[in-house]
């Protein structure tokens, strides 16, 4: 056999030395911030958190699960000083191709949550339902974070302000969540935190929101119009927008000025479900009595809208003069009225009885 010649060996093993050599010094030490932070390094330091004036409450805070075509996304976070210094996911789609999706989504999700200091984030590209609920259940943490701060006791108008989301309201081509910010007992400012998207939704969301935004700072109330061609989007916008305004009203200072005006508030029961689709009441409640009782969900469509048109107003009437969830159920409308019933009982259970 042929022996190598010495020089060649020679030249071959400082070719293969030089070569380690660059391999070396091209290695850098790693710079995600995800890596830092799994190996016990600090997280970069967090701007203050956006999105409304009132401050962020210290501590461990989870947000309400988001239901999403895949499963429930349901985010936690981690406050100090005022600012998101952790965000997780207790829930996320998982099984099958989901498993990979949010392996790879909810990372970039908690990152970007710390990043932002606020829940307006970007979705990550191949995870568009999990971003959305992720972004849901984050605005629900931070509202309860700032529901849970302490008070500003500098005094001033500012101190007075909040932001609230409402729950979201399903709807026929997509969820409506609305958030509101209320200063001085006023609607300053509303926003749709969720609106259908996709297809033609996409034009009639970005023409029917800004429009019902406005609208709802200028009644100050969900008694809003629909707008013409998103009967769906407006009917989910005022139902979210009350349950907004609802929050705020349950979350603000009593009046001590007395008064039989500082009693009335209004209440809206829990959505309950029926064979015909959801029924929703919401009332408003006076020196202890039943003033009004509205239906803000009834079964539509069908054979279902002569049904309703009849039954909810003798049950709108029945509330009143009742003063409580008892009362007759309309002949004819046996799933309507018991589906009345219960959602009275909720909205009276939240207003105290």
């Amino acid at each position: 056999m042929r022996k190598s010649h010495p020089v060649r060996r020679a030249v071959l093993a400082t070719a293969a030395t030089v070569s380690g050599i660059v391999l070396l010094l091209s290695l850098k030490p790693a710079s995600d911030p995800g890596a830092a932070e799994a190996a016990g390094g600090a997280p970069p330091a967090a701007e203050s958190v956006q999105g409304g004036a009132r401050p962020v409450g210290d501590g461990t805070v989870t947000g309400d699960a988001a239901q999403t075509q895949y499963g429930a996304v349901q985010v936690r976070l981690t406050v100090s000083g005022g600012k998101i210094t952790k965000a997780e996911a207790v829930q996320a789609p998982k099984g099958g191709q989901s498993d990979q999706i949010t392996s790879n989504a909810v990372p970039k999700l908690n990152q970007a949550a710390v990043q932002a200091q606020s829940a307006d984030v970007d979705a990550v590209s191949g995870a568009t339902y999990t971003s959305a609920g992720y972004k849901e259940s984050l605005q629900s943490a931070l509202d309860k974070a700032r529901a849970s701060a302490p008070a500003d006791t500098g005094g001033g108008e500012a101190a007075q302000a909040q932001t609230v989301t409402g729950e979201a309201a399903q709807t026929q081509y997509g969820p409506v969540q609305v958030r509101i910010t209320v200063n001085g007992g006023k609607i300053t400012k509303a926003e749709a935190v969720q609106a259908p998207k996709g297809g033609q939704s996409d034009q009639i969301t970005s023409n029917a929101v800004p429009k019902l935004n406005q609208a709802a700072v200028q009644a100050q109330s969900a008694d809003v119009d629909a707008v013409s061609g998103a009967t769906y989007t407006s009917a989910g916008y005022k139902e979210s927008l009350q349950s907004a305004l609802d929050k705020a009203r349950a979350s603000a200072p009593a009046d001590t000025g007395g008064g039989e005006a500082a009693q009335a508030q209004t209440v809206t029961g829990e959505a309950a479900q029926t064979q015909y689709g959801p029924v929703q009441v919401r009332i408003t409640v006076n020196g202890g009595k039943i003033t009004k009782a509205e239906a803000v969900q009834a079964p539509k469509g069908g054979q279902s809208d002569q049904i309703t048109s009849n039954a909810v107003p003798k049950l709108n009437q029945a509330a009143v003069q009742a003063g409580t969830a008892d009362i007759d159920a309309v002949s004819g409308a046996t799933y309507t009225s018991a589906g009345y019933k219960e959602s009275l009982q909720s909205a009276l259970d939240k207003a105290g009885g």
